[in-house]
């Protein structure tokens, strides 16, 4: 289990935001970085096993989201 509790769409976009990406596309959220693409579900809260691997996709440890957290 990723040590990473599930948490609101928002607040990872925030996060990811604060990483460099930016949103591209609404609907399910689609964010760039001009090298990764990123997608993040609407859903509140996300779950923790879709979020973990969302941030490996977006090239981050889990340590390094939650401290942007």
């Amino acid at each position: 289990m990723p040590k990473l509790p599930g948490i609101n769409h928002q607040r990872a976009v925030k996060v990811f935001e604060k990483a460099g990406f930016k949103i591209a596309r609404q609907g399910d959220i689609t964010m760039t970085d001009g090298k990764r693409i990123i997608t993040i579900p609407r859903a509140n809260p996300v779950n923790a096993y879709t979020m973990a691997g969302i941030i490996k996709d977006a090239g981050m440890t889990i340590e390094e989201f939650k401290n942007k957290l």
